[in-house]
This record gives C-alpha cells, sequence and structure tokens, in this order.
C-alpha cells in the first residue's frame, strides 16, 4: 500500500486494540516513511512507547538510525530519560567513534556521565557503588579541572617520583644515578658520592605511582617510597635496613659503612638482602 498526500498524512491507521498500521516484508522494510521537510516516521502512545521495535537476529539491530553529517539517533524530554538502553548480557548503551568521542555526556545542572553499578566487581562510570569501582577506563584519562576524593586515593605504583633531565643511554630503570655538571642525571661511579640524585623509578616492572613535572628526555628518580635499585655486594654484603649509597660500580648502591662519608650520600634503606655478587634489592627511598 502507498499513500501520499500534499499536506496530511500519507497513510492512517486506527485501531482500539491492536496495530492501527501493519507492514510486512520478506526482503525489504515491511514499513517505509519518507519526508522530504519533516520526520519520516512519527509514532506516538499515550501509555505506551512510541515506537516499538524487535529484531530477531543477534547480528541486526531493533533501531537502526543513519545519518551524515548529522545525528543518527536522537532522544528528546523533559522529565524522563533522552536515551535509555537496557540489556541483560551486553552493554546498556555502546558508542564507537573513528575520530571523535565515543561516548559524550553533557549536563547543566548534574553529572556529564552519571552511571550506577549492581555488582562490586564491575564498574559505574562516574556513579555510586558502595561496594566497587566508580569508574574504570582502559586507557589515558584527561581531566582539565580539579579532582574531587573524598575516600582514599590508592595508586599501584611503589614511588613518588620526580622527573629529572637526562640523554645519558645507560641511565635506565633501577639506575643509581647522580647530577653531573651539566645538570643532567649520569649513572653513580663513585662510593659515598654526594651528588647522588636517587634510583630511576620502574625497574622489575614496578611503576611510579606519582611522577612529577614530566618532560621530554628525562627519566622518574624516586623520592620517597619503595624502589628496586642494582647494588653491588661484593665488598660488604646487604641485609634488610642497611643504609645505601653509591658505589664504585656504575649505576650500583652499597652497603654505606662509613658514617662520617655517609651523610648527603645516603639513598635509603634495603628491604632485601643481597649477600655477595651483584644483583637488585628493593630500598626504602629516604632523604639523603
Amino acid at each position: 500500500m502507498h499513500g501520499i498526500c500534499d499536506t496530511g498524512r500519507g497513510v492512517h491507521g486506527e485501531s482500539a486494540s491492536s496495530q492501527g498500521v501493519v507492514g510486512t516484508s520478506r526482503t525489504f522494510q515491511g514499513v517505509y516513511g519518507h519526508s522530504v521537510e519533516n520526520a519520516g516516521v512519527v509514532g506516538e502512545s499515550d501509555k505506551f512507547d512510541g515506537v516499538f521495535a524487535i529484531a530477531h537476529l543477534p547480528e541486526r539491530a531493533a533501531v537502526s538510525g543513519h545519518n551524515d553529517p548529522g545525528t543518527a539517533i536522537l532522544g528528546l524530554s523533559k522529565t524522563g530519560r533522552g536515551v535509555a538502553g537496557f540489556t541483560e548480557t551486553w552493554q546498556g548503551v555502546y558508542g564507537h567513534s573513528v575520530e571523535n568521542a565515543g561516548v559524550v555526556g553533557e549536563s547543566d545542572k548534574f553529572d556529564g556521565v552519571f552511571g550506577i553499578a549492581h555488582v562490586p566487581e564491575r564498574a559505574a562510570v562516574s556513579g555510586h557503588n558502595p561496594n566497587g569501582v566508580a569508574g574504570y577506563f582502559d586507557g589515558d584519562v584527561l581531566v582539565t579541572r580539579d579532582v574531587i576524593v573524598s575516600g582514599d586515593l590508592i595508586l599501584q605504583g611503589a614511588d613518588y617520583a620526580e622527573a629529572l633531565t637526562t640523554t645519558d643511554p645507560d641511565v635506565v630503570a633501577g639506575t643509581v644515578v647522580v647530577l653531573g655538571r651539566d645538570g643532567q642525571l649520569h649513572p653513580c661511579t663513585k662510593e659515598y658520592d654526594s651528588a647522588v640524585a636517587g634510583i630511576v623509578s620502574g625497574a622489575r616492572g614496578i611503576k611510579p605511582a606519582i611522577v612529577l613535572d614530566r618532560h621530554e628526555d628525562s627519566v622518574p628518580v624516586a623520592l620517597m617510597g619503595k624502589a628496586w635499585c642494582w647494588a653491588d655486594a661484593s665488598a660488604d654484603s646487604i641485609q634488610p635496613g642497611d643504609l645505601l649509597t653509591t658505589s664504585a660500580t656504575p649505576g650500583h648502591c652499597r652497603r654505606a659503612t662509613d658514617p662520617s662519608r655517609a651523610f648527603g650520600a645516603v639513598i635509603g634503606k634495603a628491604l632485601t638482602s643481597l649477600t655477595t655478587g651483584r644483583g637488585a634489592v628493593r630500598v626504602l627511598v629516604s632523604s639523603r
């Protein structure tokens, strides 16, 4: 059936108890609507969904919108949800974009994005879940304004670091570094060096929790916390609690046995042991 009208409805269907208009097709659209200046299809209901769609194939959508370059699907509501998505086994609402944001949330008087997770181990973005995380992001997160935290700030890294400049290729994670005359970091090369800057964070895959002043040609140097460090126990064995200082072995620490020389050259206390030779020890970083 095809209906054409210049000013009114091309096709009108009305029913007291069933569908007003039914369209069935085996190979094409069951009902097709087209308009030059207004809505192609309008659905309205006083007590139910304005438009109700069912798709019986898993790979097909119950409602599909295609528009280039405008909005594919638009939801407007004064008091309810603009767009609502419900599912038992998958994402309630999913957004994907090749060149822009997959999902954008904006509000004049409330949260731009508001989420609730009812299962403790799952996450809701910017939502409320007393038994689990409030947001989960797989990737970098950029915040242009304040981050307000009312609970604990739990970071997975093990130390608090400062980014310091170096172009020395020998400066790698776990290296004991000193400040050279050029103002850059270099591996230590002598014992009890008061120019020591500390330990380069990141050895054994343990990343710093916080890094201040990240910039090009820099490495994070642990200021406090725990960090793995290359050590030389050839002269003196290292045991937990021993003070550590620079050694003559490039980039390695050693046990500090001379208190008169250790002042200003201590990098921290050993948390693990190294009885002989060279290896790695975990260090509780302290001020020098």
